[in-house]
Protein backbone atom coordinates (compact mmCIF):
# COMPACT_ATOMS: atom_id res chain seq x y z
CA UNK A 1 0.00 0.00 0.00
CA UNK A 2 1.40 3.37 -1.08
CA UNK A 3 0.92 6.67 0.73
CA UNK A 4 0.60 9.63 -1.64
CA UNK A 5 0.10 13.37 -1.66
CA UNK A 6 -2.00 14.61 -4.58
CA UNK A 7 -1.96 18.39 -5.04
CA UNK A 8 -4.40 20.15 -7.39
CA UNK A 9 -3.75 23.69 -8.60
CA UNK A 10 -6.26 26.45 -9.20
CA UNK A 11 -6.80 25.71 -12.90
CA UNK A 12 -7.50 22.06 -12.04
CA UNK A 13 -10.26 23.27 -9.70
CA UNK A 14 -11.54 26.17 -11.81
CA UNK A 15 -15.17 25.04 -11.84
CA UNK A 16 -17.45 22.53 -10.11
CA UNK A 17 -17.10 20.21 -13.11
CA UNK A 18 -13.31 20.37 -12.79
CA UNK A 19 -13.46 19.70 -9.05
CA UNK A 20 -15.57 16.61 -9.73
CA UNK A 21 -13.09 15.53 -12.41
CA UNK A 22 -10.18 15.96 -9.95
CA UNK A 23 -12.13 14.00 -7.33
CA UNK A 24 -12.40 11.10 -9.80
CA UNK A 25 -8.59 11.08 -10.08
CA UNK A 26 -8.41 10.83 -6.29
CA UNK A 27 -10.99 8.03 -6.32
CA UNK A 28 -8.88 6.10 -8.82
CA UNK A 29 -5.95 6.21 -6.39
CA UNK A 30 -8.26 5.32 -3.49
CA UNK A 31 -9.67 2.33 -5.39
CA UNK A 32 -6.08 1.18 -5.98
CA UNK A 33 -5.77 0.85 -2.18
CA UNK A 34 -3.48 3.85 -1.80
CA UNK A 35 -3.63 6.09 1.23
CA UNK A 36 -4.20 9.61 -0.06
CA UNK A 37 -3.79 13.11 1.31
CA UNK A 38 -5.16 15.76 -1.06
CA UNK A 39 -3.86 19.34 -1.05
CA UNK A 40 -5.91 21.97 -2.87
CA UNK A 41 -5.39 25.50 -4.13
CA UNK A 42 -8.14 28.08 -4.43
CA UNK A 43 -10.33 27.88 -7.53
CA UNK A 44 -8.76 29.74 -10.45
CA UNK A 45 -9.22 33.51 -10.14
CA UNK A 46 -10.42 33.43 -6.53
CA UNK A 47 -7.28 34.81 -4.91
CA UNK A 48 -6.99 37.66 -7.42
CA UNK A 49 -10.64 38.59 -6.82
CA UNK A 50 -10.08 38.64 -3.06
CA UNK A 51 -7.02 40.86 -3.49
CA UNK A 52 -9.12 43.24 -5.59
CA UNK A 53 -11.75 43.38 -2.84
CA UNK A 54 -9.10 44.21 -0.23
CA UNK A 55 -7.55 46.91 -2.40
CA UNK A 56 -10.98 48.46 -2.97
CA UNK A 57 -11.14 49.01 0.78
CA UNK A 58 -7.50 50.02 1.22
CA UNK A 59 -4.21 49.81 -0.66
CA UNK A 60 -2.64 49.14 2.76
CA UNK A 61 -5.10 46.49 3.90
CA UNK A 62 -4.16 45.06 7.30
CA UNK A 63 -1.80 42.11 6.65
CA UNK A 64 -3.33 39.91 9.36
CA UNK A 65 -6.81 40.37 7.94
CA UNK A 66 -5.48 39.89 4.40
CA UNK A 67 -4.24 36.43 5.41
CA UNK A 68 -7.67 35.60 6.83
CA UNK A 69 -9.27 36.79 3.60
CA UNK A 70 -6.95 35.14 1.07
CA UNK A 71 -6.80 31.73 2.77
CA UNK A 72 -10.59 31.42 2.54
CA UNK A 73 -10.27 30.41 -1.13
CA UNK A 74 -8.41 27.18 -0.32
CA UNK A 75 -10.86 26.42 2.48
CA UNK A 76 -13.74 26.59 0.01
CA UNK A 77 -11.89 24.23 -2.35
CA UNK A 78 -11.25 21.80 0.52
CA UNK A 79 -14.91 21.53 1.42
CA UNK A 80 -15.98 21.16 -2.21
CA UNK A 81 -13.36 18.46 -2.88
CA UNK A 82 -14.30 16.49 0.27
CA UNK A 83 -17.98 16.81 -0.63
CA UNK A 84 -17.33 15.60 -4.19
CA UNK A 85 -15.37 12.61 -2.91
CA UNK A 86 -18.11 11.64 -0.49
CA UNK A 87 -20.63 11.85 -3.34
CA UNK A 88 -18.42 9.43 -5.31
CA UNK A 89 -18.50 6.97 -2.41
CA UNK A 90 -15.08 7.85 -1.00
CA UNK A 91 -14.95 8.53 2.72
CA UNK A 92 -13.43 11.99 2.97
CA UNK A 93 -13.03 14.91 5.34
CA UNK A 94 -11.52 18.38 5.03
CA UNK A 95 -8.99 19.54 7.61
CA UNK A 96 -8.51 23.27 8.11
CA UNK A 97 -5.03 24.58 8.93
CA UNK A 98 -5.87 24.94 12.63
CA UNK A 99 -7.40 21.46 12.77
CA UNK A 100 -4.29 19.61 11.60
CA UNK A 101 -2.65 21.94 12.87
CA UNK A 102 -0.09 23.27 10.37
CA UNK A 103 2.26 25.40 12.46
CA UNK A 104 4.04 28.35 10.84
CA UNK A 105 6.43 31.11 11.76
CA UNK A 106 7.36 34.39 10.15
CA UNK A 107 5.47 37.42 8.92
CA UNK A 108 1.93 37.50 7.58
CA UNK A 109 1.77 36.84 3.82
CA UNK A 110 5.21 35.21 3.92
CA UNK A 111 5.19 32.58 6.66
CA UNK A 112 6.88 29.19 6.46
CA UNK A 113 5.76 25.80 7.72
CA UNK A 114 7.78 24.54 10.68
CA UNK A 115 5.76 21.51 11.77
CA UNK A 116 2.39 19.82 11.77
CA UNK A 117 0.66 17.14 13.78
CA UNK A 118 0.33 13.78 12.02
CA UNK A 119 -1.81 11.77 14.43
CA UNK A 120 -5.29 12.93 13.46
CA UNK A 121 -4.81 12.56 9.70
CA UNK A 122 -2.85 9.30 10.02
CA UNK A 123 -5.61 7.81 12.17
CA UNK A 124 -8.16 8.90 9.56
CA UNK A 125 -6.11 7.30 6.76
CA UNK A 126 -5.94 4.07 8.79
CA UNK A 127 -9.73 4.15 8.98
CA UNK A 128 -9.88 4.22 5.18
CA UNK A 129 -10.53 7.91 4.68
CA UNK A 130 -9.06 10.51 2.32
CA UNK A 131 -7.88 13.71 4.03
CA UNK A 132 -8.26 17.01 2.15
CA UNK A 133 -6.04 19.87 3.30
CA UNK A 134 -6.07 23.49 2.09
CA UNK A 135 -2.71 24.63 0.75
CA UNK A 136 -1.04 28.02 1.13
CA UNK A 137 -1.76 28.43 4.83
CA UNK A 138 -1.11 27.57 8.44
CA UNK A 139 -1.55 28.87 11.94
CA UNK A 140 0.97 30.77 14.08
CA UNK A 141 1.89 30.01 17.67
CA UNK A 142 -0.40 32.87 18.70
CA UNK A 143 -3.30 31.24 16.86
CA UNK A 144 -3.45 33.61 13.88
CA UNK A 145 -4.17 32.30 10.38
CA UNK A 146 -1.11 32.80 8.18
CA UNK A 147 -0.33 32.44 4.48
CA UNK A 148 2.93 31.20 3.01
CA UNK A 149 3.09 33.28 -0.17
CA UNK A 150 1.61 32.96 -3.65
CA UNK A 151 2.05 29.46 -5.01
CA UNK A 152 2.32 28.23 -1.44
CA UNK A 153 0.08 25.22 -2.00
CA UNK A 154 3.07 23.49 -3.62
CA UNK A 155 5.06 24.15 -0.44
CA UNK A 156 2.20 22.73 1.65
CA UNK A 157 2.10 19.56 -0.45
CA UNK A 158 5.85 18.96 -0.21
CA UNK A 159 5.88 19.70 3.54
CA UNK A 160 3.09 17.15 4.05
CA UNK A 161 5.00 14.62 1.93
CA UNK A 162 8.04 15.13 4.16
CA UNK A 163 6.33 15.15 7.55
CA UNK A 164 3.94 12.28 6.76
CA UNK A 165 6.74 10.32 5.05
CA UNK A 166 4.74 9.63 1.91
CA UNK A 167 6.10 7.61 -0.98
CA UNK A 168 5.50 10.31 -3.58
CA UNK A 169 4.07 13.77 -4.15
CA UNK A 170 2.11 14.37 -7.35
CA UNK A 171 1.43 17.91 -8.58
CA UNK A 172 -1.61 18.15 -10.87
CA UNK A 173 -1.85 21.20 -13.10
CA UNK A 174 -3.10 22.32 -16.52
CA UNK A 175 0.05 21.13 -18.36
CA UNK A 176 1.24 17.54 -18.68
CA UNK A 177 4.71 18.17 -17.30
CA UNK A 178 7.73 20.45 -17.41
CA UNK A 179 8.70 21.68 -20.88
CA UNK A 180 12.01 22.77 -22.41
CA UNK A 181 10.45 26.24 -22.75
CA UNK A 182 7.03 27.87 -22.57
CA UNK A 183 4.92 25.75 -24.98
CA UNK A 184 2.44 28.62 -25.39
CA UNK A 185 5.19 30.79 -26.91
CA UNK A 186 7.53 28.14 -28.32
CA UNK A 187 5.42 25.60 -30.25
CA UNK A 188 8.39 23.24 -30.69
CA UNK A 189 9.05 23.01 -26.94
CA UNK A 190 9.30 19.42 -25.75
CA UNK A 191 8.12 17.81 -22.53
CA UNK A 192 10.96 16.73 -20.25
CA UNK A 193 10.44 13.20 -18.89
CA UNK A 194 12.94 13.52 -16.04
CA UNK A 195 14.54 16.61 -14.55
CA UNK A 196 16.80 17.06 -11.53
CA UNK A 197 15.84 19.03 -8.43
CA UNK A 198 18.66 21.47 -9.19
CA UNK A 199 17.45 22.14 -12.73
CA UNK A 200 13.83 22.48 -11.63
CA UNK A 201 14.86 24.86 -8.85
CA UNK A 202 16.66 27.07 -11.35
CA UNK A 203 13.72 27.02 -13.78
CA UNK A 204 11.24 27.79 -10.99
CA UNK A 205 13.28 30.74 -9.75
CA UNK A 206 13.55 32.01 -13.33
CA UNK A 207 9.82 32.31 -13.83
CA UNK A 208 8.67 28.83 -14.88
CA UNK A 209 5.26 28.66 -13.24
CA UNK A 210 4.92 24.87 -12.99
CA UNK A 211 6.14 24.71 -9.37
CA UNK A 212 7.02 27.10 -6.57
CA UNK A 213 10.80 27.27 -6.04
CA UNK A 214 10.71 26.84 -2.24
CA UNK A 215 8.72 23.62 -2.68
CA UNK A 216 11.35 22.26 -5.08
CA UNK A 217 14.09 23.24 -2.63
CA UNK A 218 12.40 21.34 0.21
CA UNK A 219 11.94 18.30 -2.01
CA UNK A 220 15.62 18.43 -2.96
CA UNK A 221 16.75 18.72 0.68
CA UNK A 222 14.80 15.62 1.72
CA UNK A 223 14.95 13.69 -1.58
CA UNK A 224 11.17 13.63 -2.02
CA UNK A 225 10.23 12.31 -5.48
CA UNK A 226 7.91 14.73 -7.30
CA UNK A 227 5.75 14.20 -10.35
CA UNK A 228 4.12 16.95 -12.39
CA UNK A 229 1.00 15.72 -14.22
CA UNK A 230 -1.96 17.09 -16.11
CA UNK A 231 -5.39 16.90 -14.53
CA UNK A 232 -6.93 16.74 -17.98
CA UNK A 233 -4.94 14.02 -19.79
CA UNK A 234 -3.65 10.57 -18.93
CA UNK A 235 -0.23 11.24 -20.42
CA UNK A 236 2.85 10.52 -18.36
CA UNK A 237 4.16 13.66 -16.66
CA UNK A 238 7.61 14.82 -15.57
CA UNK A 239 9.55 13.22 -12.73
CA UNK A 240 11.60 15.61 -10.57
CA UNK A 241 14.29 13.50 -8.94
CA UNK A 242 17.93 13.30 -7.88
CA UNK A 243 20.22 14.00 -10.85
CA UNK A 244 22.19 10.81 -10.11
CA UNK A 245 19.16 8.91 -11.43
CA UNK A 246 19.06 10.75 -14.77
CA UNK A 247 20.93 9.71 -17.92
CA UNK A 248 21.58 13.05 -19.63
CA UNK A 249 21.50 13.16 -23.43
CA UNK A 250 21.40 16.97 -23.74
CA UNK A 251 23.73 19.53 -22.21
CA UNK A 252 20.98 22.15 -21.88
CA UNK A 253 17.64 21.01 -20.47
CA UNK A 254 15.55 24.15 -20.89
CA UNK A 255 15.35 27.82 -21.85
CA UNK A 256 13.44 30.10 -19.49
CA UNK A 257 12.55 33.77 -19.59
CA UNK A 258 10.94 36.37 -17.36
CA UNK A 259 9.69 39.87 -18.05
CA UNK A 260 9.43 41.12 -14.48
CA UNK A 261 12.93 42.58 -14.07
CA UNK A 262 14.22 46.16 -14.00
CA UNK A 263 17.78 47.44 -14.40
CA UNK A 264 19.24 50.26 -12.31
CA UNK A 265 22.60 51.89 -13.06
CA UNK A 266 24.38 54.28 -10.71
CA UNK A 267 26.87 56.40 -12.66
CA UNK A 268 29.85 58.04 -10.97
CA UNK A 269 29.84 56.02 -7.76
CA UNK A 270 32.79 56.51 -5.42
CA UNK A 271 35.21 53.63 -5.97
CA UNK A 272 36.17 52.66 -2.43
CA UNK A 273 35.83 49.64 -0.12
CA UNK A 274 32.36 49.19 1.37
CA UNK A 275 30.44 51.31 -1.14
CA UNK A 276 28.63 48.30 -2.66
CA UNK A 277 27.57 47.17 0.80
CA UNK A 278 26.26 50.68 1.54
CA UNK A 279 24.26 50.65 -1.69
CA UNK A 280 22.64 47.28 -1.11
CA UNK A 281 22.10 47.46 2.66
CA UNK A 282 18.80 49.42 2.55
CA UNK A 283 17.54 47.23 -0.29
CA UNK A 284 18.19 44.13 1.79
CA UNK A 285 16.48 45.62 4.84
CA UNK A 286 13.42 46.30 2.70
CA UNK A 287 13.43 42.73 1.33
CA UNK A 288 14.33 43.80 -2.22
CA UNK A 289 16.21 40.97 -3.89
CA UNK A 290 19.17 41.98 -6.06
CA UNK A 291 19.90 39.56 -8.89
CA UNK A 292 22.67 40.47 -11.35
CA UNK A 293 25.42 42.94 -10.44
CA UNK A 294 28.00 44.49 -12.78
CA UNK A 295 30.65 46.98 -11.67
CA UNK A 296 32.85 48.64 -14.26
CA UNK A 297 36.59 48.87 -13.66
CA UNK A 298 37.46 52.38 -12.55
CA UNK A 299 39.80 54.17 -14.97
CA UNK A 300 41.02 56.75 -12.47
CA UNK A 301 40.55 54.77 -9.26
CA UNK A 302 38.05 57.34 -7.99
CA UNK A 303 34.68 56.71 -9.64
CA UNK A 304 32.93 53.77 -11.25
CA UNK A 305 29.50 52.69 -12.56
CA UNK A 306 27.40 50.02 -10.85
CA UNK A 307 24.53 48.20 -12.58
CA UNK A 308 22.16 45.72 -10.94
CA UNK A 309 18.77 44.12 -11.57
CA UNK A 310 15.75 43.78 -9.28
CA UNK A 311 12.12 42.77 -9.68
CA UNK A 312 10.15 45.35 -11.67
CA UNK A 313 7.60 45.75 -8.88
CA UNK A 314 10.39 46.99 -6.55
CA UNK A 315 11.86 49.62 -8.88
CA UNK A 316 10.20 52.71 -7.36
CA UNK A 317 10.93 51.67 -3.79
CA UNK A 318 14.55 50.90 -4.71
CA UNK A 319 14.99 54.25 -6.48
CA UNK A 320 13.61 56.11 -3.46
CA UNK A 321 15.90 54.22 -1.07
CA UNK A 322 18.95 55.00 -3.20
CA UNK A 323 18.09 58.68 -3.50
CA UNK A 324 17.68 58.99 0.26
CA UNK A 325 20.80 56.96 1.13
CA UNK A 326 23.17 59.42 2.77
CA UNK A 327 26.00 56.87 2.86
CA UNK A 328 26.59 56.90 -0.88
CA UNK A 329 27.35 59.48 -3.56
CA UNK A 330 26.79 59.13 -7.28
CA UNK A 331 26.32 61.48 -10.21
CA UNK A 332 23.17 60.11 -11.88
CA UNK A 333 20.78 57.15 -11.72
CA UNK A 334 19.41 55.40 -14.80
CA UNK A 335 16.48 52.98 -14.72
CA UNK A 336 15.20 50.64 -17.43
CA UNK A 337 12.18 48.41 -16.88
CA UNK A 338 11.85 47.33 -20.52
CA UNK A 339 14.22 44.41 -20.12
CA UNK A 340 13.82 40.65 -19.85
CA UNK A 341 15.94 37.84 -18.46
CA UNK A 342 16.78 34.86 -20.68
CA UNK A 343 18.35 31.76 -19.13
CA UNK A 344 19.63 28.39 -20.27
CA UNK A 345 19.61 25.63 -17.64
CA UNK A 346 21.18 22.18 -17.66
CA UNK A 347 23.09 19.91 -15.30
CA UNK A 348 25.17 18.78 -18.28
CA UNK A 349 26.72 22.25 -18.51
CA UNK A 350 28.99 21.51 -15.55
CA UNK A 351 31.35 19.29 -17.56
CA UNK A 352 30.84 20.83 -21.01
CA UNK A 353 33.05 23.76 -22.10
CA UNK A 354 31.92 26.40 -24.58
CA UNK A 355 28.25 26.64 -23.60
CA UNK A 356 28.45 30.30 -22.61
CA UNK A 357 30.22 31.18 -25.88
CA UNK A 358 27.61 29.27 -27.85
CA UNK A 359 24.80 31.17 -26.14
CA UNK A 360 26.40 34.57 -26.72
CA UNK A 361 27.23 33.78 -30.35
CA UNK A 362 23.62 32.73 -31.00
CA UNK A 363 22.27 35.99 -29.60
CA UNK A 364 24.82 37.97 -31.62
CA UNK A 365 23.62 36.26 -34.80
CA UNK A 366 20.17 37.66 -34.03
CA UNK A 367 21.72 41.09 -33.38
CA UNK A 368 20.54 40.98 -29.75
CA UNK A 369 22.69 42.99 -27.35
CA UNK A 370 23.50 41.54 -23.91
CA UNK A 371 23.07 44.08 -21.11
CA UNK A 372 24.06 41.97 -18.10
CA UNK A 373 25.26 38.42 -17.40
CA UNK A 374 24.94 36.01 -14.48
CA UNK A 375 26.19 32.42 -14.27
CA UNK A 376 26.12 29.38 -11.99
CA UNK A 377 27.26 25.80 -12.49
CA UNK A 378 24.07 24.82 -14.32
CA UNK A 379 22.71 28.17 -15.54
CA UNK A 380 23.64 31.15 -17.68
CA UNK A 381 21.32 34.18 -17.58
CA UNK A 382 21.43 37.39 -19.59
CA UNK A 383 19.45 40.61 -19.54
CA UNK A 384 18.33 41.85 -22.95
CA UNK A 385 15.92 44.38 -24.42
CA UNK A 386 12.39 43.13 -23.73
CA UNK A 387 11.27 43.41 -27.37
CA UNK A 388 13.67 40.60 -28.38
CA UNK A 389 12.51 38.09 -25.73
CA UNK A 390 10.71 35.50 -27.83
CA UNK A 391 13.20 35.78 -30.70
CA UNK A 392 16.05 35.04 -28.26
CA UNK A 393 14.24 32.09 -26.68
CA UNK A 394 13.44 30.54 -30.07
CA UNK A 395 17.04 30.96 -31.24
CA UNK A 396 18.53 29.37 -28.10
CA UNK A 397 15.96 26.57 -28.17
CA UNK A 398 17.14 25.73 -31.69
CA UNK A 399 20.85 26.27 -30.96
CA UNK A 400 20.85 23.73 -28.14
CA UNK A 401 18.75 21.23 -30.13
CA UNK A 402 15.73 21.34 -27.86
CA UNK A 403 13.22 21.53 -30.76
Amino acid sequence: MTKKVLKFGGTSLGSIDRIIHAAKIVKREYDSKNRVIVVVSAMAGTTNNLITHSETISKKFNRRELDVLLTSGEQVSSALMAGALNELGVKSKSWMNWQVPILTEGEHANSRIINMSVKGINDYLEEGGVAVVPGFQGVSKSGDITSIGRGGSDATAVAIAKIFDTDTCEIYTDVDGVYSSDPKKIPLAKKINKISYEEMLELSSLGTKVMQSSAVQTAMMYDIPLQVKSTFTNRKGTEIINQDNIDYTKVVTGVAYSKDDAKITLIGVEDKPGVAADIFEPLSKNEINVDMVIQNISADGKKTDLTFTIKRQDKNTAASLLKNNKKIKYETMQMNDKVSKISIVGAGMVATPGITYKMFRSLAEEKINIIAISTSEIKVSVIIDEQFTIRAVKKLHKTFKLD
